[in-house]
């Protein structure tokens, strides 16, 4: 679900997924969309490596996320929080969706900080 998203030309670059759930602020934060690199490109290692000193997750064009946690077992509930919303993303795409507002994504982001 996560690489339909990145295709999607209308996403926001800067945070691919929208406020759908409190988890996805808790384990993914703000999720950065690289533009497409091909497998092996150095110049994808170099801007995975700088985005990866402020996040803990990000998009790659036409590929999938890569994602770091404490342990593989954060970094693997991450990975699955991240696909799900991507998933609830997809399917909301269309609707009136309710997401979580402005001040609950604060709250949320202080009282689990990245």
């Amino acid at each position: 679900h996560s690489v339909a998203l990145s295709r999607i030309r209308e996403i926001e670059p800067t945070d691919v997924l929208p406020p759908i759930t409190a988890y996805t602020m808790m384990r993914v934060c703000k999720l950065p969309l690289l533009p497409y690199f091909h497998p092996g490109d150095m110049a994808l290692a170099e801007a995975v490596a700088k985005l990866a000193k402020t996040h803990h997750a990000v998009l790659l064009t036409n590929h999938c996320p890569v994602i770091t946690g404490k342990d593989l077992g954060t970094t693997a509930d991450a990975a699955q929080e991240l696909e799900k919303t991507a998933k609830l993303h997809l399917l909301l795409r269309d609707c009136d969706a309710r997401l979580l507002t402005a001040e609950q994504v604060v709250e949320s982001r202080e009282a689990f900080p990245s």
